[in-house]
């Protein structure tokens, strides 16, 4: 189901979002990533949430961003499995979806749920490296 003017009431007050983060490289987050079009990967519930593993911060505002999913995909190309433990201590099992390396705005971010270890990083940046310069 689109749900694209109930997305548009809620990016409008994301517009409005003054929290200064300070994010780093391997943090995950959650963000309000909206309803989008097509294959492009969306969030999920009132505010369409999805938590993003931050992959670099680029400006003030702006971060390379990669959203993940908790449906199992096959660790390639394209996806790379990853665990965290959440604020509460509970493992979460997820898939970082690498094709969907998206630019964000820092306004999107919720709160810090997570963060990649060191080795599964390094994978991940391996991966989106081949994946935009496959030569």
């Amino acid at each position: 189901m689109q749900e694209f003017d109930r997305w548009n009431e809620v990016k409008k007050e994301t517009a409005k979002n003054k929290m200064k983060l300070s994010i780093k490289s391997r943090d995950i987050y959650w963000a309000k990533i909206g309803q989008n079009i097509g294959h492009e990967e969306y969030g999920k519930g009132k505010d369409f949430l999805r938590p993003i593993v931050v992959i670099r911060q680029l400006t003030s505002d702006l971060f390379i961003g990669v959203p993940t999913t908790t449906t199992a995909k096959e660790d390639n190309d394209y996806f790379h499995n990853i665990n965290y433990t959440d604020k509460t201590n509970i493992k979460i099992n997820s898939t970082a979806m690498l094709l969907q390396l998206k630019v964000f705005s820092k306004k999107r971010l919720l709160n810090k749920i997570g963060t990649v270890d060191k080795q599964k990083f390094k994978i991940i940046t391996e991966k989106l490296k081949s994946l935009i310069d496959p030569t």
